[in-house]
């Protein structure tokens, strides 16, 4: 889960989920919505997919990227866990 987070910390990440969460695209959609190098998006690509936030499958000449919604459903059960356990701490602050 920690790879996930620090996948997390990066706008531009967090910028291609949101792209991925309307449909999958590969690379080349995905890179058209920046102003960066491809090889920069790539690299963003890489640090997704070795976080298991996004999954690739290759389709003919082209890679397509998904989300892998899995992971985000395990970062959510872990955040109502932790707030859970934060509201319900036992100490009163009236």
């Amino acid at each position: 889960m920690n790879d996930a987070f620090k996948a997390l910390a990066d706008p531009t990440r967090r910028k291609i989920l949101e792209l991925l969460s309307e449909n999958d695209k590969n690379a080349g959609e995905i890179a058209d919505y920046f102003n960066i190098s491809k090889p920069s998006i790539s690299h963003h690509l890489n640090i997704l997919k070795n976080a298991d936030l996004i999954s690739d499958e290759r389709q003919g000449q082209n890679i397509v990227y998904s989300l892998n919604t899995t992971v985000f459903e395990d970062l959510v059960k872990w955040f109502f866990d932790f707030t859970k356990k934060n509201n319900s701490g036992g100490g009163t602050d009236e």
